[in-house]
């Protein structure tokens, strides 16, 4: 049994995100869920009795208040994990002037694991990025990050994933030096309520033969089969169990599908962007 631990977990009121809230809370940690929907939010929160947080990260007051209120009632954040996601379908932008899926997917996290950096290094934390497959990615182009020239859901997605490799692979490198260590992971076709939220092309053609339960339990896992990386990932010890900065599949190191992943330019670029994108709610 590991050190208990305090546990945030973002996307956590469905699928996978609530999964490894239960599993966590049974192994005796502190586990704080944070969801969009009121209601599931604060169902899965009195099914644990645990504390949790409102916020939709199409909008970016939301993330920034949700940072300020867990730092003040955390001083120690053990374990993030930026599990919460979505693709959409027509090209949307916010409120905030982002393509949808570009912020709910990278720029929010992003912003969340920035806001509580300063709590993240001091308590020497786990950070945890839900990622995908990334076979199917679209390119990530630094000078279209909001897909103006080619928008298409799911490969926007996929590239979207694909920044989650880069944003960990970065964090790895500027601050694990200092204590914090990062991992993404890919949890598998999971069927989970994720609606149109499709992940690949394997998850598009068990949904267009969905009356095919046979073919679904052949090639979709559960969600407690795809938060067992969030709980093991979250309780192991980096540089013991698994190495901070790296991909992992099935608790092994993966190298990921696409070659952009493992472009170390890109992801100091791609964090420079977000930098800029996100200057005036960063602290300075």
């Amino acid at each position: 049994m590991s050190a208990k631990k305090v546990i945030v977990i973002t996307g956590a009121s469905d699928g996978i995100g609530a999964a490894a809230a239960r599993r966590l809370h049974h192994e005796g940690h502190t586990v704080v869920v944070v969801g969009r929907s009121a209601e599931k939010t604060r169902a899965i929160s009195a099914e644990l009795g645990v504390d949790s947080y409102l916020a939709d990260f199409t909008r970016l007051d939301d993330v920034t208040r949700l940072a300020a209120e867990l730092t003040t009632a955390y001083p120690r954040i053990d374990v993030l994990a930026n599990n919460a996601g979505g693709v959409f379908g027509a090209r949307t932008v916010t409120a905030d002037g982002f393509e949808k899926t570009f912020q709910v997917n990278h720029l929010a996290p992003f912003l969340l694991t920035r806001l509580l950096l300063d709590t993240l290094v001091r308590s020497r934390a786990h950070v945890l990025q839900t990622s995908s497959t990334v076979r199917f990615a679209g390119k990530v182009d630094l000078d279209d990050l909001g897909s103006e020239r080619h928008y298409e859901p799911s490969r926007v997605y996929g590239a979207t994933k694909l920044e989650n490799i880069l944003f960990t692979s970065e964090l790895h490198r500027r601050y694990h030096a200092s204590g914090l260590s990062a991992a993404s992971f890919y949890p598998g076709n999971v069927a989970t309520s994720f609606g149109s939220q499709t992940t690949n092309r394997i998850i598009l053609l068990v949904r267009a033969l969905g009356s095919v339960a046979i073919l679904r339990r052949l090639l979709l896992s559960t969600p407690d089969q795809g938060a067992d990386q969030i709980g093991w990932l979250a309780q192991g010890r980096p540089g013991t169990d698994w190495q901070s900065g790296a991909y992992y599949y099935k608790r092994k190191v993966s190298k990921p599908a696409n070659p952009q992943a493992l472009d170390a330019g890109l992801a100091r670029g791609l964090w420079e962007r977000s930098e800029a994108m996100l200057a005036s709610r960063l602290p300075s």
